[in-house]
């Protein structure tokens, strides 16, 4: 399917691995100009072509730069993908009693006020380009218990945070909407050291175990998690004139674990 974006211009945040890397290949694929950043350029997202930019963007600063050098590189943006997130990892099982206040500001500064800066710079091209805008949120945003409460809590501030922006800016011309994903096959829960090795060692079992239980345990009526060529193809569906009329809407893409519409 021609998605008509051959051309066109997005900046991609979060963009080394996972959805983010499988976004800019998937946008790439498409004929568009991407910015992709992160705070670690990997050798996989510099074979996608797009021009990778290493920021930092829980930094309050960083956002802004970064839009700086994307309308510098691109000329104006026609897409926002705002898929930065973390800190569900590093002490994150411990529950409520064990996040000070600093665990709670970092998870927030990532997965909230990143979006929030990096959209409020983005925001005049946008507007001049009738552009779109596409947050990365999670699926725990609407059941919160499923994961550690400051991450799944600033994921729901950011499902808010989308539906607002399309009140606002929709009657302009910018459309924004939401994808929340549910267990996806990335480095969160994978990686040794992610947060899925935290959890299967609290449980007292492998890591390779948890995460093959994932599905069942989930509900995810699939049998199987979620990869994230798949949360991509729906991120550059939303982003296409295809989806013209797609508006304030969140899609949760999780093998049916959310059973509430």
């Amino acid at each position: 399917m021609d998605l008509r974006l051959t051309g066109k211009t997005a900046v991609v945040t979060g963009a080394s691995k996972g959805i983010g890397l499988a976004t800019v290949e998937a946008l790439t694929a498409e004929g568009m100009r991407v910015v992709a950043a992160s705070r670690t350029i990997t050798p996989a997202l510099k074979e996608t072509g797009a021009i990778a930019v290493p920021v930092d963007l829980s930094v309050p600063e960083a956002p802004a730069r970064l839009i700086e050098a994307a309308l510098d590189q691109l000329g104006g943006i026609d897409v926002l993908v705002n898929n930065v997130g973390g800190g569900d990892g590093d002490g994150a099982t411990g529950g409520f009693l064990s996040f000070d206040d600093a665990f709670w500001q970092g998870v927030y500064e990532l997965n909230l006020f990143a979006a929030v800066r990096v959209t409020r710079a983005a925001m005049p091209s946008l507007l001049e380009r009738s552009g779109a805008i596409v947050n990365v949120s999670s699926n725990a945003a609407r059941v919160p218990h499923l994961g550690p409460m400051p991450y799944t809590t600033a994921k729901a501030a950011l499902t808010a945070f989308g539906k607002a922006l399309a009140g606002e800016f929709g009657p302009r011309g910018v459309r924004v909407n939401t994808v929340s994903p549910g267990v996806t096959r990335t480095a969160m829960w994978e990686s040794p050291d992610g947060y899925g090795a935290e959890l299967a060692a609290s449980m007292g079992v492998e890591l390779d175990q948890l995460v093959a239980a994932l599905p069942d345990r989930s509900g995810m009526l699939t049998g199987r998690i979620i990869e994230p060529a798949e949360v991509a193809a729906l991120i550059a569906y939303l982003a296409s004139p295809l989806a013209a009329s797609i508006v304030g809407a969140d899609h949760t893409i999780d093998a049916g674990v959310v059973k509430t519409a």
